[in-house]
Parts: structure tokens; C-alpha cells; sequence
């Protein structure tokens, strides 16, 4: 787009997957974020795809009821791309995210969840919507500051105050300096304890590593079971994530001794745990992860569990050496999803359970579409609130053949 952006007075429908609201004028979509359905906004648009644009919402001319007072003061059209929906009010945003999620199932896996009107994401522990995050990667500037990205940006907001962090945990951070370039990585344990962990900048093939307070590894429990992960590996950043997804995980996999279980993108073993609890010591769970560091985390944690093997390789490379079939896969992969060639290695591995989690509305959908193809119907499908003040979710699908 040349020239100045332009600014429009647009009325917004339906919300769409992404944080954004429906619009349209003269026959084009516009998708506007940080505006509600039915609200009467000013947008300023910031780029032409063609057959649609993105705009940001700069004025609210007429609110919707659900609209609030951000609750995130570093938030918004120019501030920290932190948290896009700290201006809903929190069962709204979750009424949102559930008609997202219905929207994109409908669309893209060809099955109706529920209707949009009545699909609603559920809270995760006591449903609190401000600090609720444990781990935070912040960059740095030029100028050696940290800060929080803006929305789609190379830009820093080097105020730390998001609402989704915990008091303290970024404390002092602020006002040190830091090499330009430079990764830090901030965790808030399970014991209370701060880590902060530097990463780069690059220098050569090394990114040099350092630890600046606390320890690289940090505790992390799932019921009596402790994790020493590395403060730059994967852990759920929602403090009751983890505890929430391994309960609901362990009662749908519907184990018994001497079955097999696959924890598909395992990373540290969170869920290999359960299974390997469920199947016994008859029994066989095969846990792998690209993730080095996580697979040396699980390795420890669980080395009192001979019947689980950890392989550090991709997914799809380990199953296609996997002998025999298991009796339930777990699958947790990244925000792209499992994709259409590791669907179709356990399809055709006539696995009759599959656990599939995914934390992007859209993919998502789409896996579940691939699943249905195969023969997998949805015994059982919950959209959780795991990211409260921002437009993701969390799915987890129960699937059976």
C-alpha cells in the first residue's frame, strides 16, 4: 500500500479466526482488529491484499456492550501485540474464541461443534484473565532495551507492564542493558523461583548462552511428578495448563495395563506420565519430540519408567520405525498442526484413538477434516481459554475409528 493509509467508518460483523471482525465496504472485506461485533468503528487501513484489507480499529463510535477499559496497559493499536483482546470483557472473549472455533471446524473440517451462538471456550483454573503466564521470551532492541513485539512488527514496546504477567516477574528487567540481539528468557516455577536465561545474539554458528539469574532449568510439577525443564525448552505457559490438559488427557485415553500409548510431539513427557501411569509396567508408551532439550528433560523425569522409550526425532520419521500399532496416539503438535502425512501414518497404522491437540483455531479444523477422511469420528471435542486477553485457544479433540 502507498501513500497515507486510508480511514474508514466501518460497521463490524462476525468475529474471524486471528483476533480480527468481518467488515466490508464496496464489496471488499476488511478485517478489523481490536473491535467487537456490532460496533460502529474508525479504521485506519494497514494492507491491501487484494480482495481484502487489514485495518485497525482507532476510534469506537459506537461500542458494543462487551467492550471494557483495556485491561492490559501496554496494549492496542500502538502499543505491544501482547494482549489483542484485553478490551472484551472475559465471557465475551470466550464466546468469541468458541464461535471461532465452531466457525473454523464448519469451514475448513467439514463438522458442526456446535452452533456459533452457542460455542464457548472454557476458563482454565480459576479463570483469572491477568497474570496467568509462567514463561516469557522478551527480545532486544538496538539500543540493548527488552520489550514485547508490536502486532506483525520488528518494533519493541519496551514497557513491561502486560497483564498477563505475574507481579514481579519481569522486575528489574527494564532497566538493564542487553547485547543487542540477544534473547531473554524469563520463568516463573513451580517452586515460586525466578530463572532468566540470555540467548544470543548469534556470534558465527554459536549463540551463546548465559545464565542470568536463578538456574537454566526450572521445577515444573503434573501431580507428584517433578520436570526440570530448560527455561528456553516448550512447558505450558498457563500456570494450570499443564495439570488441566494431563487429567483430561488420562481420562479420555482410556488405558489399561499392558497397552501401547504414542505421545506424538511429547516434548518434556508431560503426558507420556499419565499413560505410562495408565499402561503399567506391561505396558509400552513411545514419547518423541524435535526438541533436544526437552527430550533430555523427560528422559530424567521419567527414568523411573522403563516401559517409556524417549526419542528425540520428527514425528513423522519416528512412526514410520514404530512396530505394531498403539491403542491411543497423543497429539500435541505446533501451531501448523499435525499435517496431512502424519494423519495418514496413523490412520494407516489403524490407530482406533487419537488425543489431538491443537492451539490454532484454523489448523486445527483442518486436521480434524483429515481425520474424517480417514475414517475418525469426534467422540468428544472441548475448546479451552488458555490464553486469556489474547484471541488464541486451546482445542483438544477425542477421536475414535
Amino acid at each position: 500500500m502507498t501513500g497515507a493509509a486510508p480511514e474508514l467508518t466501518l460497521t463490524t460483523g462476525a468475529p474471524a479466526n486471528g483476533g480480527s471482525c468481518v467488515a466490508r465496504h464496496e464489496g471488499r472485506v476488511v478485517f478489523v482488529r481490536y473491535a467487537l461485533p456490532g460496533e460502529t468503528v474508525r479504521v485506519r487501513v494497514r494492507s491491501d491484499r487484494g480482495s481484502y484489507w487489514h485495518a485497525d480499529a482507532v476510534e469506537v463510535l459506537a461500542p458494543s456492550p462487551d467492550r471494557v477499559d483495556s485491561m492490559c496497559p501496554i496494549a492496542g493499536v500502538d502499543g505491544a501485540g501482547c494482549c489483542d483482546m484485553a478490551f472484551a470483557a472475559p465471557e465475551a472473549g470466550r464466546r468469541l474464541k468458541g464461535a471461532v472455533v465452531a466457525n473454523q471446524l464448519a469451514r475448513l473440517g467439514g463438522y458442526r461443534w456446535r452452533d456459533e451462538d452457542d460455542a464457548v471456550a472454557e476458563p482454565v483454573g480459576d479463570g483469572a484473565v491477568r497474570g496467568w503466564r509462567t514463561r516469557v521470551r522478551l527480545d532486544t532492541s538496538a539500543d540493548g532495551r527488552v520489550g514485547f513485539h508490536r502486532y506483525h512488527s520488528d518494533e519493541l514496546v519496551t514497557d513491561l507492564d502486560c497483564a498477563q504477567v505475574p507481579a514481579g516477574l519481569l522486575t528489574d528487567l527494564a532497566e538493564a542493558t542487553w547485547p543487542p540481539g540477544a534473547h531473554v528468557h524469563v520463568v516463573l516455577d513451580d517452586d515460586g523461583e525466578r530463572h532468566v536465561v540470555r540467548t544470543g545474539p548469534k556470534i558465527g554458528r554459536r549463540a551463546p548462552t548465559e545464565v542470568v539469574e536463578g538456574r537454566y532449568e526450572g521445577v515444573q510439577r503434573v501431580g507428584e511428578r517433578v520436570w526440570r525443564v530448560p527455561v528456553t525448552a516448550f512447558w505450558q505457559s498457563h500456570r494450570d495448563a499443564a495439570q488441566t490438559y494431563s487429567r483430561l488427557v488420562a481420562e479420555w485415553a482410556q488405558l489399561r495395563a499392558g497397552m501401547t500409548a504414542w505421545d506424538l510431539y511429547g516434548g518434556a513427557g508431560g503426558f507420556a506420565a499419565v499413560l505410562a501411569e495408565r499402561v503399567g509396567e506391561t505396558g509400552r508408551v513411545f514419547t518423541v519430540d524435535t526438541s533436544r532439550a526437552a527430550s533430555r528433560a523427560a528422559r530424567v523425569a521419567l527414568a523411573d519408567l522403563p516401559w517409556v522409550s524417549v526419542v528425540t526425532d520428527s514425528v513423522r520419521r519416528a512412526l514410520s520405525e514404530q512396530p505394531g500399532r498403539a491403542d491411543v496416539a497423543v497429539l500435541d503438535p505446533p501451531r501448523t498442526g499435525a499435517g496431512r502425512e502424519v494423519i495418514e501414518t496413523l490412520a494407516d497404522a489403524e490407530v482406533p484413538r487419537v488425543i489431538h491437540i491443537g492451539c490454532e483455531a484454523a489448523s486445527f479444523a483442518r486436521d480434524i477434516g483429515l481425520y474424517r477422511t480417514h475414517g475418525y469420528a469426534v467422540e468428544e471435542l472441548r475448546v479451552f481459554d488458555s490464553f486469556p486477553l489474547t484471541h488464541h485457544v486451546e482445542c483438544v479433540a477425542l477421536l475414535i475409528r
